[in-house]
């Protein structure tokens, strides 16, 4: 299976041990394995796959008219961020065959991993990939699509598009990626695209001052530290790291090695295993899934789910250190849609490109689908009882898009809507926000002041 179309193979899942949560990632409405089951398999690294369907979205009301835009953004497929990981797998192969302790698999792994490493450190550790630029031309490319009116608008008159980001290499990038795909399908727009601004407090809070508790939770809490433990010392651990031990190295080297540089071993292997589908421009022949059998990647992906969910996402019931702090962006969102609607800004469309740690706390303030659930005391998060996935909350290239619309009430009053996409999907708002009819996509922007507090 290549693992260049990850997105089309079939998987199998694996059986939960009782009491345990589940190894596959399948979730409870998707126990068939699959191509979803091999893409939640990757977390938070999966590239992305817009969940949208163009052509399908809801008509605009009668009488509105799209007059602004807005998008939160994480970075596209990147390298992985240094080559720790892979040093670490070389070094153990290393070792066995000297020895000859490798099995026929375990022989064919150490030039993948070579290759892969010179795919990454060719680009630059932790820089956006040629699949990262794909993904978000590509993502503007169907923004303009969607909104043909309001781009030919903001060509003609010159109203700014306002580019802002983290100021990170891969973000700096993906926005200039997703500006390129704008003037791919509309050069004139080159002329009002404004240069990328860095905003950090923005777009890189979880690193700011104002966010020390953030990362005290991080460093210190103990809560955080008992619940990561718990989940990553279950049997199940053990047993996916002796068993991909098992299949790269024969049985008398294999028993040299202690459970934690077993453990140790195959979560590095995985990380690899996780990374090398957002370097599939970089490194075509590089297919590391036939050196992790399915069901164990599939459980390290739970592993690595569960660190994202408490370090970021919902977390614990109760607690809101791991998302408060993307009010700002949140607010944000709000103050542009609204100065666009009040008539104090020009501005056509704003693009603010960011990363996973943005991204989730966001999706959790939006009360965006999968992160509305936290962990209950004494209920570590498990694919059985709760529906967050990397995968799906935040992939590469993840994004958070508003379309604003102008019209008037049936009263004749002046009246603005707005839409909201989750990746590309129409979605909804909270519950407690009414659109303008049943089912709805559309809401009233005082509306949505109201049930998030801004009225």
């Amino acid at each position: 299976m290549k693992r260049t179309a990850w997105f089309t193979a079939a998987t199998a899942t694996s059986p939960a041990a009782a009491g345990v949560p589940t190894g596959g990632t399948a979730s409870a409405h998707d126990r068939s394995g699959g191509p979803r089951a091999e893409r939640d398999s990757y977390g938070t690294r999966a590239p992305y796959l817009p969940q949208g369907r163009p052509g399908h979205y809801q008509p605009v009301p009668k009488g509105y008219t799209a007059v602004f835009t807005e998008n939160v953004a994480r970075h596209g497929s990147r390298a992985m961020t240094d080559g720790e990981d892979g040093d670490a797998v070389l070094a153990l192969l290393a070792e066995a065959r000297e020895s000859g302790g490798l099995t026929d698999l375990g022989r064919r792994l150490t030039p993948q991993v070579r290759s892969l490493l010179a795919a990454a450190a060719g680009i630059g550790y932790g820089n956006l990939s040629g699949l990262g630029v794909q993904e978000h031309r590509q993502t503007a490319l169907r923004l303009e699509q969607r909104l043909p009116g309001l781009f030919d608008t903001i060509a003609a008159t010159g109203e700014p598009i306002v580019v802002e980001t983290s100021g990170v290499a891969r973000a700096t990038a993906s926005a200039d990626a997703f500006t390129a795909g704008l003037t791919a399908g509309r050069p004139a727009l080159a002329d009002v695209i404004g240069a990328p601004v860095t905003d950090k407090d923005l777009l890189y809070f979880h690193k700011q001052p104002q966010n020390a508790d953030y990362r005290a939770y991080l460093a210190k809490d103990q809560d955080l530290a008992a619940v990561l433990a718990a989940v990553d010392g279950m049997p199940r651990t053990a047993g996916a790291a002796r068993h991909t031990v098992g299949r790269l190295f024969r049985a008398d080297f294999a028993a040299t090695l202690t459970a934690d540089r077993q453990i140790a071993f195959a979560r590095s292997l995985y990380a690899l295993y996780s990374a090398a589908p957002d370097l599939a421009v970089e490194a075509p022949d590089v297919d590391l899934n036939p050196f992790l059998a399915d069901r164990d990647a599939q459980w390290f992906g739970y592993l690595d789910d569960a660190e994202e969910f408490y370090q970021k996402g919902p977390a614990f019931s109760g607690r809101t250190v791991t998302h408060r702090m993307a009010g700002v962006l949140l607010a944000d969102l709000f103050a542009r849609a609204e100065a666009r609607a009040a008539g104090t800004s020009r501005n056509g469309a704003v693009l603010r490109f960011t990363h996973a740690e943005e991204i989730e706390p966001l999706a959790v303030l939006l009360g965006l689908p999968g992160s509305t659930v936290p962990a209950e005391a004494g209920e570590p998060y498990s694919y059985r009882n709760n529906p967050w996935r990397g995968a799906e909350v935040s992939p590469m290239a993840a994004n958070i898009q508003w379309d604003l619309y102008a019209g008037t009430t049936a009263g004749g009053a002046p009246s603005h809507l707005v839409r909201m996409f989750y990746n590309e999907k129409e979605t909804a708002f909270p519950a407690s926000c009414t659109p303008v009819a049943p089912g709805s996509h559309f809401y009233e922007l005082g509306e949505l002041e109201r049930c998030f507090g801004r009225a």
